[in-house]
């Protein structure tokens, strides 16, 4: 359990977890073997007969070093994945709970206008956190808000200070816990928290494929915000959750899974059914709507994207069954 009366006592009391059990398996979706194979020669036909336009006026994307760029992102993601069962080692806390830690972070989040990256580093940083050590219920908004005192340190240009963070929680920490729960977090992460590149970095390079459609980048920032909420992500690498957002963006507005998409993103459309799937099922939940991220991008600001996307699901949950049969025959 956390306390942090003292730096001794806080060491003390936080242990690595230790559990006898099976390591979860990495890669996801669980597929068989003949069919990975597939899936990989597909993609590998596809990158050697497409022909991609290079704009080498295109700043943004630095066409001379981005597939090194991608290639050194994609390296580094195996590293920053947290244990997606972690919650078996934890005593008080469960799976609603963290969803709604999250959910409170994202109102933190835009309550202070920080950058994007900045939601995601925390919340990797708290599921990190959570895989190595045992936490109390009453000490669990103290990991959040220590976690997103740390991304905004590390990703924003003007951070808010420690006094702004105890301010969030209403006073229910002091500064002094803040500070102490930041060195204990970034030693139990061994100052790994520039390694993590969110699903947005991936989402970049994929709307390439569309000419960067505000519509369809809007919808699929919603979507990929929403795995942020639902547990049964954390086992999904970030390059497959901007290719998951970005396929499902595509479904609901009506555009198909293109050649140009699949050789931007890695991924063919058959891959990317389960995570569509679970995505589908998550907004189409009938508490879903309470949740900070869908209120937040029900602004028209967001093109109400969250609407949209739940009378979606709503409308087409039913037709899951049959896709999952498909992908099973």
């Amino acid at each position: 359990m956390i306390d942090v009366d003292s730096d001794d006592e806080l060491y003390n009391e936080i242990r690595d977890v230790v559990v006898d059990r099976a390591p979860a398996p990495r890669v996801w979706p669980e597929v068989p073997t003949e069919r990975a194979q597939r899936y990989r020669r597909e993609v590998e036909d596809i990158r050697d007969q497409y022909e991609d336009e290079v704009d080498p006026y295109d700043t943004t994307m630095v066409s001379e070093y981005a597939e090194d760029i991608f290639d050194y992102m994609a390296d580094l993601e195996d590293d920053v994945m947290p244990d997606p069962e972690y919650i078996s080692t934890q005593i008080e806390i469960d799976w609603n709970m963290r969803q709604t830690l999250v959910d409170w972070l994202l109102q933190v989040h835009l309550r202070y206008h920080m950058l994007p990256e900045t939601l995601w580093i925390a919340v990797n940083i708290v599921d990190r956190f959570l895989s190595k050590r045992t936490v109390s219920l009453q000490k669990l908004q103290l990991v959040g808000v220590t976690a997103m005192f740390i991304a905004a340190k590390y990703e924003e240009i003007l951070a808010p200070s420690v006094d702004e963070f105890v301010y969030m929680t209403e006073r229910g920490y002091t500064r002094e816990e803040i500070l102490k729960g930041e060195r204990i977090v970034l030693q139990a992460l061994e100052f790994k928290i520039s390694h993590y590149c969110s699903p947005y970095s991936w989402m970049r390079k994929i709307s390439k494929a569309d000419d960067y459609d505000i519509q369809t980048r809007t919808l699929s920032k919603f979507l990929t915000e929403v795995t942020l909420l639902d547990h049964r992500f954390l086992r999904v690498k970030p390059s497959l959750v901007a290719a998951i957002g970005m396929y499902t963006s595509r479904r609901m507005l009506g555009g198909d899974w293109s050649d140009a998409f699949v050789f931007h993103s890695g991924f063919t459309e058959e891959y990317l059914l389960p995570g569509h799937q679970l995505l589908v099922e998550k907004l189409a939940d009938k508490n879903f709507p309470t949740l900070a991220v869908c209120q937040k991008y029900a602004h028209k600001k967001f093109l109400k994207a969250s609407l949209y996307a739940i009378e979606w699901s709503r409308m087409h949950i039913n037709d899951l069954a049959a896709e999952q049969m498909s992908l099973e025959d």
